[in-house]
């Protein structure tokens, strides 16, 4: 005798389009929130009412000593293609073309819009100069150098890739005249470099203080009002006043000796960035310009890519 066949509704094409749907929908919710879980450093711990509380400059010192430690603690992923600081895997944004590294255009749908502080040329050029001569010899293609005439300090998103804001050209207007507002009330931020540490990402930060003039925590402040629809979740801690150098996104092509083992690795990094502190750190510079960016590639500032910039001068009115 036949048996009967059963039916499920998994065997319908609906149904099995239907679950596949889900499924995908499920997966992009799950990855989406690995992404905003991801997409920051979590901020310094903050004195409990009981504590004497800190300034803004031992707040950042302390941010730094925790970035210093991402090294070792991480350990540098970005031998192993790993991600950046906002949660983009390196072969995401660059690719090798007949020996030379070159960016990998990712284009922002909607464009990312960014508020930065923009540092002059006047003090980028000498610090990329020196990068350049130190790391160059022992990375050759595998070194992504930030360009010296957009070294820059990211203050505040109204739109980023992880969390968009789509908005129309009326809208974006209303945003950059918002923050020309803000400029006008900021003062000249004098600064002087506190060090130079590489992350477990591969990037080779410049971390600042600041010596006069307003603080970064008080113009992201300023920012969070002028933008009231910017995401709730930034990409920065508030306190921090970094700018990156460079990117590395593969091993040393060629060292003093060979490095067999993962410490042994950590050292030569470690050994290389002190050498960079000891030529840079204590470097000053005034800071007089905030950029409003509206970045049509992921990432544009920091790959040269396509980009429209309102730049403002900080005008110190104190309104």
């Amino acid at each position: 005798m036949v048996m009967p066949r059963i039916w499920t509704g998994l065997n319908h094409p609906r149904a099995k389009a239907a679950l596949i749907w889900v499924l995908c929908f499920a997966l992009f919710n799950f990855l989406l929130r690995m992404a905003l879980n991801n997409s920051s450093q979590g901020p310094v711990p903050t004195p409990s009412s009981g504590d004497i509380p800190i300034s803004n400059t031992e707040r950042r010192s302390r941010l730094y000593d925790q970035m210093a430690k991402d090294l070792d603690e991480h350990g540098a992923a970005f031998l192993k293609q790993g991600e950046t600081s906002q949660s983009l895997s390196l072969s995401e944004l660059f690719t090798l073309v007949d020996g030379v590294v070159k960016p990998v255009p990712k284009v922002a749908n909607p464009p990312v819009r960014a508020n930065v502080l923009y540092l002059s040329s006047k003090y980028s050029k000498p610090m990329s100069d020196s990068v350049r001569q130190l790391f160059e010899p022992y990375f050759d293609k595998a070194i992504w150098f930030q360009n010296s005439s957009l070294y820059h300090f990211s203050m505040f998103h109204a739109s980023h890739h992880i969390s968009p804001v789509p908005a129309s050209e009326d809208e974006i207007e209303a945003e950059a005249s918002a923050v020309r507002a803000v400029a006008d009330t900021v003062c000249p931020l004098k600064i002087v470099l506190d060090r130079v540490v590489l992350t477990s990402t591969g990037v080779l930060l410049g971390c600042w203080q600041v010596t006069s003039g307003t603080d970064p925590i008080s113009i992201r402040a300023k920012l969070r009002t002028a933008l009231p629809h910017a995401p709730e979740k930034q990409l920065y801690d508030a306190a921090i006043l970094h700018t990156s150098f460079a990117r590395l996104l593969g091993p040393p092509k060629a060292t003093p000796k060979d490095l067999g083992t993962n410490s042994e690795q950590l050292q030569f990094f470690h050994e290389l960035v002190a050498r960079l502190n000891k030529k840079l750190r204590g470097s000053e510079a005034l800071v007089s310009e905030l950029w409003y960016v509206e970045e049509y590639d992921v990432l544009a500032l920091a790959v040269d890519g396509r980009m429209k910039v309102r730049r403002f001068q900080l005008g110190c009115t104190g309104a």
